[in-house]
């Protein structure tokens, strides 16, 4: 039985790739900073938080990490912990620094420092690109990290690339375009506009606020990509893989299909407040993710509309129980 180790379990990625890996017979251990205080709520939503093994390890810490490796010497390690929100990083971006870059290079030191048989996946960020324009992003596509988090992750996509030529390790990065879920807490903006609108849906007056809708992302549903990072450890030689669906929407098209999935006509919802515009933001994100599909044979099952059409379909069955049980 192999073992895996995921360090961020407790998030939307975590969670889902869990539940994958123990699909295939693994004994999976779930890494959080305080493994006794977190909630592990996603978890509990897919019905496996007992049959994952929770572990304290604050990977900001050297010896936390490497005490932890050498406890439970996993056969693999995935890095999906970090700050993970663009915005939140420009309020945040010692944090976010912090936890995402030294967090990798702690994994990575600790890893050569054990000489043990570990291969680890690295979470990446298509945010690292920046704006390419209209020109699909591939693994050759050269960084210009527009915010905190983009920099963060751009260092350590680098520190990945690094250990593995000059030490030999066994680790890669997915450069990951965005993926979304019902488990996304609702500070992401597909989150907030599937809950704002199934609330109007059933009654509520409110209006969804919201920053620049003409930008314009990738979007693929998360199970499936959490699919593309354990593919990537199954590989003879480790190496790095943009995945996204391939197809580039506006937030606008996004925000259309939700209301449309309610009956709703979007328009008459829907504000922009310059409040909520970034710093700095990446106007397209278009995707190549050609090489995955030819190495790993990933390549992705739904697309925005359908992502969309599963979140909007999960938040009113959510209405409806917390209705049933209010009455």
């Amino acid at each position: 039985m192999k073992k895996a180790l995921i360090c961020g379990v407790s998030g939307q990625d975590g969670a889902y790739l869990s539940k994958l890996l123990l699909s295939h017979g693994y004994e999976v251990y779930g890494g959080s900073r305080d493994a006794q205080m977190s909630s592990f709520k996603n978890l509990a939503e897919l019905g496996i938080r007992s049959e994952i093994t929770l572990v304290s390890v604050n990977i900001n810490d050297f010896r936390s990490v490497l005490q932890t490796l050498l406890k439970i010497k996993p056969d693999e390690v995935y890095n999906l912990a970090g700050q993970s929100s663009v915005g939140l990083s420009f309020e945040q971006p010692v944090e976010t620094l912090e936890s995402i870059s030294v967090g990798t290079l702690n994994l990575l030191e600790a890893i050569r420092f054990t000489n043990l048989p570990i291969k680890l996946y690295n979470a990446g960020s298509s945010e690292s690109f920046g704006d390419t324009g209209q020109a699909p992003a591939d693994e050759n596509t050269p960084f210009r990290p527009r915010s905190p988090y983009a920099v963060a992750k751009a260092a350590a996509f680098w520190q990945v690339a690094n250990y593995r030529e000059a030490y030999q390790l066994y680790a890669c990065t997915g450069i990951l375009f965005n993926h979304e879920s019902p488990l996304r807490p609702e500070r992401f903006v597909t989150r907030k506009i599937v809950a704002t609108a199934c609330r109007i849906s059933q009654g509520s007056s409110e209006k969804l606020i919201l920053g620049n809708i003409e930008i314009a992302r990738d979007w693929g549903w998360a199970p499936n990509y959490v699919e593309a990072m354990w593919l990537m450890l199954q590989q003879d030689k480790p190496d790095d893989f943009v995945i996204a669906t391939g197809h580039t929407c506006k937030l606008k098209d996004f925000i259309r299909v939700v209301f449309d999935c309610l009956g709703l006509n979007w328009e008459d919802y829907v504000e922009s407040d310059l409040t909520f515009y970034r710093p700095t933001d990446i106007a397209e994100g278009h995707a190549n993710p050609e090489k995955a599909k030819r190495i790993l044979g990933w390549e992705a099952q739904y697309k925005m509309e359908d992502v969309a059409k599963f979140m909007v379909e999960h938040q009113l069955s959510k209405l409806q129980k917390t209705s049933l049980i209010e009455q």
